[in-house]
């Protein structure tokens, strides 16, 4: 095989619930995981060695300068693993095509390597020995990150733990998604450092999360104004203290007729849903139109994880 295509989504996190600081530095988190239709594109194929090679997918102004092009790359780091899972040498070349925006709260990082796990799989794939199932390629993500393994899986699923630990979730229909992206990214640590920082000024307790009843009954019926009204992320005041700027864009959005508005996970990428795909077309236009974002884009959920084309 001289080289496979493994396109993989980004995600929208409807709910993300984040618990107190454990002893190992993670938080114990609730997130609701939802795949959409905004796709990186990653082919590996063989080479002397692993490289990594990224550039914007066509037809997209994702700013691609700040995504590491060697070993620090998550993707480079996943090629690893399956080498040593299976036992050969990580002689690889990752091409990377984005069109997930970059530090944007949407685990573009995190599916590269859901990607890389796939695509180097299929390509190492031999009959002398066990090929590796979908269940390794997520123990194996897992390792990589709290996001990786959705990224592997996609649909909709309720992370726990991490987020690392999943278990898949009913979602009847098609949501209609759309996003404006901020210039420049958010670091998900910081944002996470100043979530712990707000709520220790404020004396707040921290308790651990729960599953929101009324966002899983919405996604079970595909209700969106349901799930418009479910949407919620305790990261949001953090990305918001970091980035204020980014209370214009939700305000906007909201004004402007999304039935949902939230942060997307760590941020700064503002998600809004709107009821039907025409909605989010007159949505898309007129956030466009407001100049609260950098860019706009429309998405449906759910789709499936990362998938060879």
């Amino acid at each position: 095989m001289n080289a496979v295509t493994v396109r993989v989504p980004a995600k929208v996190n409807l709910q993300l619930g984040v618990g107190p600081l454990r002893d190992d530095g993670y938080h114990d988190l609730v997130n609701v995981f939802h795949a959409v239709s905004l796709f990186d594109e990653v082919t590996v194929e063989p080479a002397g060695g692993l490289e990594v090679r990224v550039q914007a997918a066509p037809h997209s102004r994702v700013p691609v300068g700040g995504v590491p092009a060697g070993p620090d790359n998550l993707a480079a780091r996943a090629a690893g693993l399956v080498a040593a899972r299976l036992g050969v040498r990580p002689d690889v070349r990752l091409r990377i095509r984005k069109a997930i925006p970059v530090a944007g709260g949407m685990a573009g990082g995190s599916a590269d390597a859901a990607a890389a796990l796939v695509g180097c799989a299929r390509l190492w794939d031999d009959r002398e020995r066990p090929a590796l199932t979908r269940d390794d390629l997520v123990e194996l993500g897992a390792e990589l990150g709290s996001d990786v393994p959705f990224a592997v899986l996609g649909g909709t699923a309720v992370g726990v733990g991490r987020g690392e630990r999943l278990t898949p979730a009913l979602a009847r229909g098609t949501f209609h998604w759309v996003f404006a992206t901020a210039d420049g990214g958010l670091s998900t640590p910081a944002v996470y450092g100043e979530c712990d920082r707000l709520r220790a000024e404020a004396g707040e307790e921290t308790t651990l999360p729960q599953v929101s009843e009324q966002l899983m009954t919405a996604l079970a019926t595909g209700d969106a104004k349901g799930l418009g009204a479910a949407l919620t992320n305790d990261l949001q005041p953090a990305a918001l203290s970091l980035r204020p700027s980014l209370r214009r864009t939700i305000d906007a959005g909201r004004d402007l007729g999304a039935i949902g508005a939230v942060v997307s996970g760590s941020g700064p990428t503002c998600a809004f849903l709107a009821e039907s795909a025409d909605d989010a077309a007159e949505l898309a236009d007129a956030l466009d139109g407001a100049g609260v974002a950098e860019q706009v884009v429309r998405a449906s959920g759910p789709v499936p994880g990362a998938t060879v084309v």
